[in-house]
């Protein structure tokens, strides 16, 4: 640093003898050079403000008091400014290194989560995930059974990035672990309420909707560990109607028991489930209802379910200037004999 220093202080010297006679162009394009040298080198800028001062006592024997003490005071200014800078470049490797790390989780996340849409007789499905950052804060899970019939988890967790993932993590693999017979959506939520309870921090609660279809009996078996709300289509009266379920987040009690409700699903009729990602959409400063959501599904309905949930995930992507403001996820089931 001190030789790059002195090797530029005579220059310094004479370009400001130079521009303090004659304010000379010349002179200011030359010290733009030295400058970039200061910059290729890492000078600090307390050092820069050294020099000038040590050149303008040389240049101008008769500086005043008043000048002297400004460019001390300017001096000392600049040596925190310098110790801030000093910090950058370790800030940067930081935040370098903590975006490797994210990266590498959200790619561990997508492998351990990644979930197949099945393929069930008679049932149309299109579903859509995508976080609004690296890491996806939303779950959803299918599980088809022996018998040709379908569990379908939808979750959100109150909290995001890593944590949320383990927390996930830990969610999928215990439904994983869970025999073929107690797909219940109440048991299943038990069991998912104690395992929360035990090993995930107070501060982070997981709503979740969970749902088993029986193509055989036509019907749709349901539990809510207060998640938000979805909606059933009723193709004969082509009306919309809200999933009625009510139960407490996971987490919050270790004997929470949920109720489980049923739904009979005739053919073209529709199960929409959702995260607060799409309903929570926003047009500006405005909050979209749950009403323009339905609107625009039905718009794409004639479609087959995954372009219709695609075509709706456009939708609000465009409505929101391609930056989503929180995780989304839609799944809709669609009975088609």
């Amino acid at each position: 640093m001190e030789d790059v220093i002195g090797k530029n202080a005579a220059n310094y010297k004479e370009l400001l003898r130079s521009y303090m006679e004659s304010q000379d162009e010349q002179a200011l394009y030359g010290v733009e050079k030295v400058s970039k040298a200061f910059i290729q080198n890492n000078i600090l800028p307390e050092e820069i403000v050294n020099l000038h001062i040590q050149s303008m006592s040389e240049v101008h024997k008769d500086l005043s008091d008043e000048y002297k003490h400004s460019m001390n005071f300017l001096l000392e200014a600049m040596i925190f400014y310098g110790l801030a800078m000093q910090e950058i470049p370790l800030l940067k490797e930081e935040k370098h290194v903590l975006q490797s790390e994210i990266s590498v989780a959200a790619s561990m996340q997508e492998t351990l989560l990644g979930t197949t849409k099945p393929s069930i007789e008679g049932l149309d499905i299109g579903v859509i995930s995508v976080p609004a950052h690296q890491m996806n804060g939303d779950y959803h899970h299918f599980i088809k059974g022996k018998d040709g019939s379908l569990g379908i988890a939808i979750a959100d967790v109150v909290g995001k990035g890593i944590p949320a993932a383990l927390c996930m993590s830990m969610i999928k693999y215990a439904m994983d672990s869970y025999p073929e017979e107690s797909m219940s959506p109440q048991s299943i939520l038990r069991n998912l309420n104690r395992v929360v309870e035990r090993n995930v921090d107070p501060s982070m609660f997981i709503t979740m909707c969970y749902a088993h279809y029986i193509p055989s009996e036509s019907k749709l078996r349901y539990s809510s560990a207060g998640h938000e709300p979805g909606y059933y289509y009723n193709a004969q009266t082509d009306s919309f109607h809200e999933i009625e379920a009510k139960g407490l987040v996971l987490g919050v009690s270790p004997d929470t028991e949920y109720k489980q409700y049923e739904q009979s699903i005739n053919k073209d009729d529709m199960v929409i489930l959702l995260t607060d990602g799409v309903t929570e959409c926003r047009d500006g400063d405005r909050f979209i209802d749950s009403n323009e959501v339905l609107g625009i599904i039905r718009e794409y309905a004639h479609l087959p379910a995954q372009e219709m949930v695609d075509s709706v995930f456009k939708h609000f992507e465009r409505l929101q200037d391609f930056q989503l403001r929180d995780d989304f996820t839609l799944l809709i089931l669609r009975k088609d004999v």
